[in-house]
């Protein structure tokens, strides 16, 4: 059984952001944690027009900026406590899905404040609500700004990334307006565009019976990246083309692409870019596409069907099963290196030692407590192979 649930009050076009301040006064909130990452904000001026529209509506507002890639665990801790202090209502994030996750953490640690945030996301303990949160997307590549997915990283520890699923964790509201991600770098729009084709692609790739429409809405989905994304890199401020990946980015993950599947799909690749990132601090979607051929050859056996489907679908491909399926594997990797992203992780400028590969595989499987993946279960042994197949 799948379950579809969106709460989520998604406010989108040209503009949507000017309508925060006048939402919240009408929900009844006055007091705000403004949360946001570094220069970019400021110097955009959009920090400061947030600001302006939150006081004109009698909206007492806290910051905490300095979210980075990969977002820190010590800075969720520290906006934590100035939320407190400031008995703030609502969380306000202000930037892509690193912003966004780490205000999902602030969220949760509000609300559960029994021991420390990092004891939920090791799932030591369970989150049993969240504080509301609106997103001001800047970036399209997460889709957290409608999931119940976020990631953080323990900076104080051995650099481990770990994930938190909790429908608690869905934001109230998403203002959405493709304008604000115009000034989003080339390998960003790129790495973000990768990203909302991997959470595509992980549902896809599920065990079990599925829907022929959902294939097909997932199909239409990949399609859209794969035609917007090169317009968006050659004409960054192709209205049509930053407003398809936006849409494109909420629905990919927000479990839409799910519906009707025997289980949530596969999401080894994520598991493995995960460490990846915490210890080289890579962009998502580029450690991603670093690893899915390599998975997807590897598993090759158990997703042969699914890729059939999917080489028929989406690259219009024909012929016998067994071919059809390497050729899809083949077209994706093609389309990465069209958008400039790596498909091996010596492409992300990483030398990976058979030590890297030992840390890697270890904290994938939770040192040995889990395995990781649907469509064929990856013990260490098994994920030390895929990274040696990714690594050049």
């Amino acid at each position: 059984m799948t379950e579809y649930y969106t709460p989520t009050r998604v406010l989108f076009g040209k503009g949507a952001e000017t309508k925060l301040g006048q939402t919240l006064k009408k929900d009844g909130y006055k007091r705000a944690l403004l949360h946001f990452g570094g220069k970019s904000a400021v110097e955009s001026g959009l920090l400061a027009r947030i600001e302006k529209d939150l006081k004109e509506n009698g909206i007492d507002i806290i910051k905490v900026g300095g979210v980075v890639p990969n977002p820190r665990v010590t800075k969720v801790r520290e906006a934590i406590e100035k939320a407190k202090e400031h008995e703030s209502e609502i969380i306000i994030a202000l930037g892509g899905g690193s912003v966004i996750d780490s205000a999902k953490a602030i969220a949760y640690g509000l609300f559960n404040q029994e021991g420390d945030i990092w004891d939920y996301y090791l799932g030591e303990r369970k989150v049993k609500g969240a504080f509301p949160l609106a997103v001001i997307l800047t970036l399209s590549a997460t889709g957290s700004e409608m999931s119940a997915s976020s990631v953080i990283s323990n900076d104080e520890g051995p650099g481990y990334k770990r994930g938190l699923n909790s429908e608690w964790g869905r934001p109230k509201y998403a203002f959405l307006n493709p304008e604000l991600t115009y000034s989003v770098s080339r390998y960003q729009t790129a790495s973000g565009s990768a990203d909302i084709m991997m959470h595509t692609l992980e549902r896809f790739f599920h065990s079990g019976d599925g829907l022929m429409l959902t294939d097909d809405l997932s199909v239409a989905l990949l399609k859209t990246v794969m035609t917007y994304t090169p317009i968006a890199l050659t004409d960054p401020t192709n209205y049509d083309a930053r407003a398809n990946l936006m849409w494109a980015g909420a629905l990919s993950h927000n479990g839409l692409m799910n519906m009707g599947a025997d289980s949530r799909g596969d999401w080894a690749c994520h598991q493995m870019e995960h460490e990846l990132s915490a210890k080289f601090d890579v962009a998502h979607g580029a450690g991603l596409t670093a690893i899915w051929s390599s998975w997807a050859r590897y598993v090759f056996p158990s997703i042969e069907e699914r890729l059939y489907i999917l080489g028929k679908k989406l690259f219009s491909l024909e012929g016998e099963k067994e071919k059809v399926a390497r050729e899809t594997i083949d077209q994706m990797e093609k389309f990465f290196l069209s958008i400039e992203m790596p498909i091996r992780i010596n492409g992300l400028g990483i030398d990976l030692t058979e030590d890297d590969i030992s840390d890697l595989s270890f904290g994938a499987t939770f040192h040995r407590k889990r395995t990781i993946g649907d469509s064929f279960k990856l013990g260490e042994k098994e994920i030390s192979d895929i990274y040696r197949l990714a690594r050049s």
